[in-house]
């Protein structure tokens, strides 16, 4: 064989294998195509299209006076498809693009105009179908953006994308922030917004989106295959202007105290209803931020404010009785010696050591009244509940501290008195607050409540009513004892000349404690806690309340601590509140009437008639009326004339210048009251400009 003929041979085998392996190709693609086409189709479409979750607009939090609280506000992540229909000719979209671009820039002012169309036509360039063009954009820039050149071409035909996103919001910015809370997944939930999730939270849509260039998904369709369904709204218990007024002036205290932190509730006596609650801590020299929630949270000796167990105890079990005698001062136990803040005051009744607070007098009635039969006392308190959790609508309630004398660390020597007077136990403020507001209650003990009611588009889902821990706490008779021992704290005791208002009763307690340094104990570095506890009117009580104010640097009695905010508190919602006035007694008859101004007839009778008091009107010329005034008020008719100078005696300062100035003349002043002369004689021809002296008296 020959060189020719070999190669020749070589060339038709090659090609021949290169036809063999063609038909090879061509089969397997028929097969594919045919017998294995509905597999590979599948597959092509699940690796390039996917389901998103929609996330659902979470419900709102309304304040119990109808104020919104907490809601979602729909934020907007804006892209554009620059291949679509209405712009499918380059003619259009580039006749256009420049006043888009001006547009854009005059509304979000981030970039310039040639940067924005810039953008545009790179966009266009490369056949962006889904290019991000701006985030975080509102509802109502979204609302302008839809009237802008190449945009209002149409749902479709603009191109514009608009990927909505739920920003949630505070509309009072720091008012019951701590309260209110925060929702996240990955994160332990806080308030309302965490315990209250499932409800707030509403159910996902789902969106079909589809893998184009550069790995990001864009929505197959326009519009949502399966919207999501929204959430539920929540109905809380607090009220948005006692919350003001509670926040402002435990701020205020702190700041003035240049305390570490503190905290503030304030309840509904018969509903348990939290009507406003605040939380501070320093995070600067004069500055406090919501960062904790001691109120259900802020495990801490009560001190003196626990007094009202120890008392009501001993009460109850009739060992001692409010006239009964007792010493001050100091009281040695084993080991220790329990003195009183301020120097004793001898032997004095009961209910005065209870008014003065002295650690002495309790700690010896409840050692020398259950020293052989300790468990006695803590049987109180366990029976009370003050040992368990409320089982609070919101999530992060501590756990209280009641000791028994089965515990290890229990003292058969120093554990007892020191519990009598609010020491070796923890409880948080709102603990506390809950068992004072058992007293105003009449003895029944019910659990605080946030949440009052859910609503879904307006209709009720679920309500809710404080849980009753402990229908009678005690008798009446104890119960009657310490009411009243509660008035004379602040009208006789620690708080007198601080909390006490002549306008309505307060009733509470002081406490002043020695905070524990962590397991350092006491001695090791000082700082206290100053708290007021209780509840107004005392005579028909409403609200209760507690201050608390931790390690204050300028003084730390609980008296001029806690004291001031919570007078502040009371005074603003008692001058607010209505219900809580006494009727004013109507005894006109034997009350003097009230003096009157010379004016318009039939306006004066108006006023006095909507008031139930009969206007006699005397001549108009007679400056004081003769007739009888005995069921009525002696009023002057004043008639104008024009052109001439009014007579204005006996009318007051407003009235009696209004006509003058109005008449043109200018009047000067003498006095103060109501008119008793006037320089120009009524009814004088009027000249312009002329002076008018009035005296008033």
């Amino acid at each position: 064989m020959n060189i020719r003929a070999d190669i020749l041979f070589r060339v038709y085998v090659a090609f021949g294998l290169i036809v063999v392996f063609a038909l090879a190709v061509v089969v397997k693609l028929f097969h594919v195509q045919v017998n294995e086409g509905d597999k590979w189709r599948a597959m092509a479409d699940s690796m390039s299209t996917k389901y998103i979750h929609v996330e659902a607009v979470r419900g709102n939090i309304y304040s119990n006076d109808g104020s919104l609280l907490a809601t979602s506000v729909p934020e907007y992540e804006l892209r554009v498809d620059l291949l679509a229909g209405g712009v499918a000719r380059d003619e259009i979209f580039y006749e256009k693009v420049d006043s888009l671009a001006l547009k854009l820039s005059k509304l979000f002012g981030d970039k310039s105009e040639r940067a924005y169309s810039s953008i545009l036509r790179q966009g266009r360039k490369e056949g962006a179908r889904y290019m991000l063009l701006k985030r975080n954009v509102t509802h109502s820039q979204l609302g302008q953006i839809k009237k802008f050149p190449i945009f209002n071409l149409g749902k479709y035909k603009g191109g514009l994308i608009a990927v909505q996103q739920n920003k949630r919001i505070l509309p009072f910015k720091s008012l019951a922030a701590r309260t209110i809370g925060y929702w996240n997944e990955n994160v332990q939930p806080v308030g309302l917004e965490g315990a209250y999730g499932g409800y707030m939270n509403g159910e996902s849509g789902r969106r079909l989106v589809q893998r184009i260039a550069g790995g990001v998904w864009m929505p197959v369709n326009k519009d949502i295959e399966i919207a999501p369904q929204d959430g539920s709204d929540i109905i809380s218990t607090i009220d948005i202007n006692m919350q003001d007024v509670a926040q402002n002036a435990l701020l205020e205290q702190l700041k003035k105290s240049n305390a570490d932190h503190g905290c503030v509730i304030l309840m509904e006596v018969k509903t348990g209803e939290v009507r406003a609650i605040a939380n501070y801590t320093k995070t600067a020299v004069g500055e406090y931020k919501e960062k904790f929630n001691y109120a259900i949270a802020g495990n801490q000796d009560p001190g003196s404010t626990f007094k009202v167990a120890s008392y009501m105890a001993l009460i109850e079990d009739k060992l001692v009785d409010t006239s009964m005698r007792v010493e001050t001062g100091t009281y040695k136990i084993p080991g220790h010696i329990i003195r009183d803040s301020h120097e004793g005051l001898g032997v004095i009744s009961v209910k005065r050591a209870f008014e003065e607070s002295s650690n002495a007098a309790i700690a010896k009635l409840i050692n020398t009244s259950y020293r052989d039969n300790q468990s006695k006392f803590t049987d109180h308190l366990y029976k009370w509940h003050l040992n368990e959790k409320m089982g609070l609508q919101i999530p992060g309630e501590a756990s209280p501290v009641v000791k028994n004398p089965k515990n290890r660390s229990w003292n058969k020597n120093m554990t007892l008195p020191q519990m009598a007077y609010g020491y070796e136990m923890q409880l948080t403020p709102l603990k506390m607050l809950s068992f004072y507001n058992a007293v105003a209650n009449d003895g029944k003990y019910v659990a605080p409540i946030f949440v009052k009611e859910i609503r879904r588009l307006g209709k009720s889902v679920k309500t809710f009513q404080a849980r009753v821990v402990n229908e009678q706490i005690c008798s009446e008779r104890t119960l009657k004892i310490m009411k009243e021992m509660l008035e004379g704290v602040v009208n006789e005791g620690t708080g007198k000349g601080i909390i006490y208002n002549p306008l309505y009763k307060v009733a509470g307690k002081t406490g002043t404690a020695q905070v524990a340094d962590a397991n350092r104990g006491y001695r090791a570095k000082k700082q206290y806690q100053a708290s007021f506890c209780g509840y107004f009117p005392a005579d028909n009580p409403k609200y209760s309340l507690i201050v608390v104010v931790n390690d204050p640097r300028n003084g730390y009695y609980a008296a001029q601590v806690a004291g001031p905010p919570f007078r502040e508190i009371a005074d603003k919602i008692y001058a607010k509140d209505v219900e809580m006035y006494t009727a004013v007694q109507k005894n006109v008859g034997n009350t003097t009437m009230p003096a009157s101004k010379a004016g318009s007839k039939h306006a004066t009778a108006t006023v006095y008639r909507e008031l139930g008091i009969k206007a006699r009107f005397a001549a108009a010329n007679d400056v004081e009326s003769e007739i009888d005034t005995n069921n009525g008020v002696s009023v002057r008719d004043v008639v104008m004339a024009r052109n001439v100078v009014p007579d204005v005696v006996g009318m007051g300062l407003k009235d009696a210048v209004f006509l003058l100035g109005n008449a043109g003349l200018r009047p000067i002043i003498k006095g103060f009251g109501k008119v008793i002369t006037q320089s120009v004689e009524p009814g004088t021809r009027i000249v312009k400009g002329n002076i008018v002296t009035l005296e008033l008296k």
